[in-house]
């Protein structure tokens, strides 16, 4: 029996890359100087106004996807009379898997016959796409869907993200870092460098000073942690936040180094839920390798 993969916007892929991969999915919220719009992948504000207007001193928050919209959202793919394979955000991130599992266990009576598994990726922005892209070709080399939810289970943790940022001001608003570092870090072009942590969480591994520095460092983390090191031969992902030029920096470093990774390295945009976090200035890069254990 067929049966539908799916996840949240927060995977920071393009409409059309989930639309090839035929992955549905569910869009958290933001509010952008007190107006509420649909995480849509750049559909309604484009990702170029919408970091134009933080940066022109716009507000933005965001909200999780709720209980019911979840519940109504599992419907309208059970109802399609297929079984049901979510993947969501990091529960390390944002509450929505918790809201994501609760709505599957109220469907459950409606719906007898079917499967609705709902799985914590660990994982999130474009990494989490690329987990999306790797278990969407599992499904199409013709695993079933419970094959398919042990595989992403037992292989989510060997998905790494690093990020660094260049501009510290969303991550002070946010509480992340304090005045006093943010300042500090501005005047002496400090650029922390991050990963995401065993249990989906933010956590600053390195304070790098200089661009420069920290393009190379990103680079030699994965070189440490790439599966087969620099003979790594998946996918690599990244993504900005209105940084191309720092992102291209990264991606010419990596395809200079690693000479047999699948196709060229994929930048997509930091969306707007992430992107309401992070700001603008911030870089990641995603690849699999090692299993994260800290």
């Amino acid at each position: 029996m067929s049966y539908i993969l799916s996840c949240c916007s927060t995977v920071d892929l393009s409409k059309e890359h989930l639309e090839k991969l035929n992955v549905p999915y569910i869009c958290f919220h933001y509010t952008l100087d007190g107006v509420e719009y649909a995480d849509d992948l750049g559909q309604t504000i484009s990702f170029d106004d919408f970091y134009n207007r933080l940066k022109n001193g716009s507000d933005s928050k965001t909200s999780m996807v709720s209980v019911g919209e979840y519940e109504e959202y599992f419907k309208s793919l059970l109802d399609k009379g297929e079984d049901v394979i979510h993947i969501s955000l990091s529960s390390g991130v944002s509450g929505s898997y918790r809201s994501a599992v609760t709505a599957a266990e109220m469907l459950k009576d409606q719906y007898p016959n079917q499967k609705l598994y709902v799985i914590d990726s660990l994982a999130a922005s474009s990494g989490y796409g690329l987990l999306m892209d790797t278990a969407a070709k599992k499904r199409d080399e013709g695993l079933t869907i419970d094959e398919l939810r042990d595989w992403v289970e037992k292989n989510k943790l060997r998905l790494h993200h690093w990020f660094f940022s260049s501009d510290l001001t969303f991550y002070v608003k946010g509480g992340r870092v304090s005045k006093l570092s943010g300042m500090i870090g501005g005047v002496f072009e400090i650029c922390p460098l991050l990963n995401v942590s065993v249990d989906g969480k933010l956590i600053p591994r390195a304070k790098i000073r200089t661009k420069k520095r920290v393009i190379t460092e990103i680079v030699k983390c994965m070189a440490e942690h790439a599966q087969n090191g620099t003979d790594y031969s998946s996918k690599v992902y990244m993504c900005n936040s209105d940084c191309i030029e720092d992102a291209k920096a990264v991606a010419s470093l990596v395809e200079s180094q690693f000479k047999n990774i699948d196709g060229d390295v994929l930048i997509n945009s930091i969306g707007t839920v992430i992107g309401s976090h992070t700001g603008p200035g911030t870089v990641a890069l995603f690849f699999w390798g090692d299993e994260r254990v800290d």
